[in-house]
């Protein structure tokens, strides 16, 4: 499809989602209630889907953690677990078009990009931890002469996981693969905004071969749902992708429960440090607005603190605006748009908000309008604020949207004392051809994550994670597998 006239007719005959998946089924919720899941295109409802009670909880997890004590799904063993992971990742390049489109009816996501991009990822992580599955080792230390030791690791048992709408797929995909692969059952809560894409992947699991039972996904909102299922009593682990205030709040439930892990990637307020002697000002300024501007800013790796040397601030945010500028906004069913709507009329307001709220603080809006677009749909023209202050709630607050925040220094040590006053630790640009100051000053950032001349490159192979009130354990690469298994010592006297 190349037209936006041929998306919009695939997207439009589509069968949605309009249930839960419980083992292996489509299953509606107990008391009838449900929910919509509104178009941030449109705004109008494009599905609507149950609202999990407590007691559909409760039978979402019974039905987990039956399938993971009969081990229908563990003793079958890693090759071929490997193998279901496998098969997964073709249905999701064979149907990667209907996903696609599915992801931008219900966050609004342009539908190119989803596909080339969240879906190439998505694909790619059920292929990643589905090709190491058999080639994975446990330990036995070789100092013993009377005794044998193994150090095994062994599933947790029934996962939970409480996911985002930003990128509805592949932050979930994260969280699955893993732990489906280390021999769990899980459990699924997406966003309300954006449930209709997962539950389309877990029935392409249940068709790659993945027993009934082992991935279940319970729709509804935080409140209801998602507590019901952090309280459980019955659930080994939680983990989380969302915002501070949800994060500390699971550790509170897990506290009131059952202490269970609870794992939490929580934001981020990322600084981008561009010194004048960056080996390529013009890519640069590129990947600056690209990195505040994808996904309408949706992001918690957003590059949403632009830390510039003075010497060059003036005409580097000139060119970061020009790159802005020429970034088409629009019907995230065209293919030429690389800026959709954000997920809603109420997040669009509180962006708007947080950009006036800097504007009074003494911040200069240098580009975009401090009111909402006109018309249908939670469109919103990116904002960038210069003269941008540590004292301002700008610089501090994440805003999860395209609001950047600029600004100067004059040497390293001030450029470091910047980027690391914040309270969030997640992702951090640093641009310079100073070989010495690449490594110092990436030793010296206090995030988990630092891109030098280049933003949000990244490999399977490789852990995703924070620190701070970013969170902490890691997503991707064999490390999240530590999420989901609990290491064993046995003991054997010879």
């Amino acid at each position: 499809m190349n037209t936006r006239d041929e998306w919009t007719r695939f997207a439009s005959a589509l069968t949605v989602p309009s249930a839960m998946w419980l083992d292996g089924q489509w299953c509606d919720g107990a008391d009838g209630a449900r929910h919509d899941v509104v178009s941030p295109h449109t705004g109008k409802a494009v599905a609507s889907v149950p609202m999990a009670t407590p007691a559909v909880v409760d039978r979402a997890v019974a039905g987990a953690r039956t399938a993971f004590r009969d081990g229908r799904w563990l003793r079958i063993g890693a090759r071929e677990r490997g193998a279901v992971l496998r098969r997964w990742a073709d249905l999701i390049h064979r149907r990667r078009d209907e996903l696609a489109a599915l992801i931008t009816l219900e966050m609004g996501k342009p539908v190119v990009q989803a596909r080339d991009i969240e879906l190439h990822a998505v694909e790619a992580t059920f292929r990643w931890y589905g090709e190491i599955a058999d080639k994975l080792l446990d330990e036995a230390p070789r100092s013993l002469t009377d005794a044998v030791a193994l150090v095994t690791r062994e599933p947790v048992g029934v996962v939970a996981a409480i996911t985002p709408y930003n990128f509805p797929l592949t932050l979930s995909a994260w969280k699955i693969a893993p732990a489906l692969l280390a021999g769990n059952s899980i459990v699924v809560k997406p966003a309300t905004q954006s449930p209709l894409s997962l539950l389309r992947l877990a029935e392409l699991g249940s068709a790659a071969g993945l027993p009934d039972g082992v991935l279940q996904v319970v729709t509804g909102a935080g409140a209801g749902t998602g507590s019901a299922l952090a309280r459980h009593m019955d659930v080994d682990c939680l983990t989380f992708t969302g915002s501070p205030e949800v994060g500390k709040r699971l550790l509170t439930y897990s506290g009131e429960s059952n202490a269970k892990a609870v794992h939490l990637e929580l934001g981020g307020k990322s600084p981008q440090l561009v010194f004048a002697d960056a080996p390529d000002l013009a890519e640069a300024a590129r990947t600056v607005a690209w990195a505040i501007t994808f996904n309408a800013g949706q992001m918690c790796t957003a590059g949403s603190r632009l830390l510039v040397q003075d010497t060059i601030a003036e005409r580097f945010v000139a060119a970061v605006i020009t790159e802005i500028e020429n970034t088409p906004i629009g019907d995230p069913f065209d293919p030429s748009t690389r800026i959709g709507p954000v997920a809603s009329a109420q997040h669009r307001a509180d962006i708007l908000a947080h950009a006036r709220t800097a504007v009074a603080q003494g911040a200069t809006p240098a580009l975009g309008s401090l009111k909402a677009r006109e018309g249908e749909g939670s469109y919103l023209d990116p904002i960038v604020c210069t003269h941008v202050r540590p004292e301002h709630d700008l610089f501090r607050q994440e805003v999860f949207g395209s609001v950047l925040a600029v600004t100067t220094f004059t040497d390293a040590d001030e450029a470091i004392r910047l980027a690391n006053d914040s309270p969030f630790g997640l992702g951090a640009g640093l641009w310079t051809s100073n070989l010495s100051r690449a490594h110092r000053l990436s030793r010296e950032i206090d995030a988990g994550l630092v891109w030098v001349n280049c933003y949000e490159e990244g490999d399977l192979s490789v852990p995703f994670g924070g620190r701070k009130l970013s969170g902490h354990s890691v997503d991707k690469s064999i490390h999240a597998l530590d999420k989901f298994t609990s290491t064993k010592t046995t003991w054997i006297r010879l």
